[in-house]
């Protein structure tokens, strides 16, 4: 599938998914200041081409937490706010920025960390690295985290030979509507 029509698409819903959710993202960040102090969470990632970016999010754990997975944090140290911006997605909400930027897809592999060793390696071999990574694809919506690096770097490279317009679509919905749990602390 030719890319630009979704770079395109990404562009243009970020730049009005912003527009729309202001009100949202500016009442989660003064709620987010009593909750953490800090309510904006960046962290390097993975991007394409392996280069690092910074992906901008809610913060849905205190400041001095480690820096780890989701799949290897603690519930414990979720907040409340940080439970309920996790349950309704709304954590996610500032990676529109990442989209808009260009650093990221809406659909795509989920970006990692670089100390993500074995699944850095798994998706290497496997080329997920050639596409921008996503706010949700085809691992997300069927419930894959990290926890299993082969398993999600062979979805994600499924995902990648099989994208089209309708699948782009499709997984943005289901993830809207609540398939999946992506990635998790568990």
């Amino acid at each position: 599938m030719n890319t630009f029509p979704i770079r395109t698409l990404d562009f243009l819903m970020a730049f009005f998914g912003l527009l729309v959710t202001f009100p949202i993202l500016l009442i989660v960040t003064i709620i987010g200041y009593f909750d953490t102090g800090s309510p904006v969470f960046i962290q390097e990632r993975v991007g394409k081409k392996k280069r690092p970016f910074n992906l901008i999010k809610f913060r849905t754990m205190p400041v001095d937490t480690k820096s780890v997975a989701s799949h290897l944090a603690s519930t414990a140290s979720i907040t409340k706010l940080g439970s309920f911006l996790r349950k309704s997605k709304l954590d996610e909400l500032p990676q529109l920025i990442n989209v808009l930027k260009g650093e990221m897809s809406f659909v795509g592999p989920r970006p990692n960390l670089f100390n993500q060793e074995e699944l850095i390696t798994e998706r290497d071999s496997r080329g997920v690295y050639d596409v921008l990574p996503g706010i949700t694809g085809l691992a997300q919506v069927n419930t894959i985290d990290m926890s299993t690096p082969k398993r999600l770097a062979e979805t994600d490279q499924k995902m990648i030979q099989t994208i089209s317009l309708k699948k782009y679509f499709q997984y943005i919905i289901k993830t809207a509507t609540g398939s999946g749990l992506g990635d998790r602390v568990k």
